[in-house]
C-alpha cells in the first residue's frame, strides 16, 4: 500500500488505482486482507508487544488497578477473562481497551461523548504510554491511507475519508490476550462478529487463530511478518449499500500458546449520521441476509449510537454502571 501513503492531489496514477483495484477485489470477494508496504517500523510492535506482555504477566490484583470501572464513561483500561461477551458468550482472553487520548478540555470529553476521554495505564509497566500512543498515532496514519485505496475503489475522491468521516476519526485500540485452552477444549476465543465501523488493521503474534466466515465454509487468516490484516465493519457495508460486505469472524486459539492480538479500530466521527453513498444504496445482494439478521440499511442515527448499542452487549455490567448514569 505504500502508494498510498502520501497524498495523491489529481489524478492518481497507475500504482494508486492498482491498489484500488485490489482492494475493491477483497472487499467484494471476502472482506478482508492483507496490507504490506505501511512504513510502521518493527520495532513499534516490539515494543508494544513487550510492555503488554509484562503487563499480563502482572498478578490479577495489580491488572485490576486499571480495570476498565475505573475509566468512567471513556470505557479505558483491563478486564479479566470471560468479562467480555461476543454473541451473547463470555470470550476466552483478557485484554486492555485504548483510545485517542484526549485531555479534559477537548470539547468532545467536555461534552461527555462516551468512549472519549485519558487513557489508564499500568505505573508497574512505565514504558506501556509511550508504546501505545506511539502505535496509535502509527496506526491512524496507516488507517488514512487504506480509506484513501478504499474511497479510490468506489470512485470517490481519494479524501473522501479523511475530509469527512474520519476528520475527527473515533479510535479505539485494543490489546487480547488468548491464554492457551485447557487440554481437551476446542481452543474458543472470541465468537462470531463484525467490527462495528470503517476498518480495523489488525497485528497478530505468531500463533495465529483468526478466522474468517466464506461462502465456503471457515478460512484461517494466519499471520504473514511484517503485514497487517485489514477487514471492512458495518459503517462501510452500510455507506455502500452492501456492495462491500462486513464479513463475519471469529477466533480460534488451538496453538497450545497463549495469543496475543492488536486489532485497531478506525472509524467514523461520533457524531457522524452514516447515510448510504449515493448510488450504491441499490446494488445490495438481494437474498442474502446477515449473519446476525439485521438490516444495517434500516439503521437511523450517528455512528456513536449504533457503537454504544453494540459495545453495551460487550460489556453488560458497564452500560448499567457507567452509560446509563451518563444518560440519566
Amino acid at each position: 500500500m505504500s502508494p498510498l501513503l502520501p497524498a495523491q492531489p489529481g489524478r492518481p496514477g497507475p500504482a494508486v488505482s492498482e491498489v484500488a483495484r485490489q482492494i475493491e477485489a477483497a472487499c467484494r470477494e471476502h472482506g478482508f486482507f492483507y496490507v504490506t508496504g505501511h512504513g510502521v517500523p518493527p520495532g513499534l510492535l516490539a515494543r508494544l508487544e513487550a510492555a503488554c506482555t509484562a503487563f499480563f504477566a502482572l498478578p490479577e490484583r495489580a491488572k485490576m488497578g486499571i480495570a476498565m470501572a475505573r475509566g468512567g464513561p471513556a470505557w479505558r483500561g483491563f478486564f479479566p477473562v470471560g468479562a467480555e461477551l461476543t454473541s451473547d458468550q463470555p470470550d476466552l482472553k483478557e485484554g486492555l481497551y485504548f483510545g485517542a487520548e484526549l485531555a479534559e478540555d477537548d470539547p468532545r470529553v467536555r461534552a461527555g461523548l462516551p468512549l472519549h476521554g485519558r487513557n489508564l495505564f499500568p505505573r508497574q509497566v512505565p514504558e506501556m504510554r509511550a508504546a501505545v500512543l506511539g502505535y496509535i498515532d502509527a496506526l491512524t496514519g496507516v488507517g488514512q491511507a487504506v480509506l484513501r485505496g478504499v474511497a479510490l475503489s468506489l470512485g470517490l475522491d481519494a479524501d473522501y475519508f479523511a475530509a469527512g468521516y474520519t476528520a475527527r476519526p473515533t479510535v479505539l485500540f485494543r490489546v487480547f490476550r488468548y491464554p492457551a485452552p485447557p487440554p481437551g477444549e476446542a481452543g474458543w476465543g472470541a465468537g462470531e462478529h463484525t467490527d462495528y465501523g470503517l476498518l480495523t488493521l489488525l497485528a497478530q503474534d505468531a500463533n495465529g487463530g483468526l478466522q474468517v466466515r466464506t461462502p465456503a465454509g471457515w478460512i484461517d487468516a494466519p499471520p504473514l511478518a511484517g503485514t497487517f490484516v485489514a477487514n471492512i465493519g458495518d459503517m462501510l457495508d452500510r455507506l455502500t449499500g452492501g456492495w462491500y460486505r462486513s464479513t463475519p469472524h471469529r477466533v480460534r486459539n488451538v496453538s497450545g500458546r497463549d495469543r496475543l492480538s492488536f486489532p485497531f479500530f478506525f472509524d467514523p466521527d461520533f457524531t457522524a449520521e452514516i447515510p448510504p453513498l449515493p448510488g450504491w444504496a441499490a446494488v445490495t445482494e438481494a437474498g442474502q441476509p446477515r449473519w446476525d439478521g439485521q438490516n444495517l440499511h434500516a439503521f437511523t442515527g450517528t455512528y456513536g449510537d449504533y457503537l454504544l448499542s453494540k459495545v453495551s452487549k460487550v460489556f453488560p455490567q458497564l452500560r448499567r454502571e457507567v452509560l446509563t448514569e451518563e444518560d440519566r
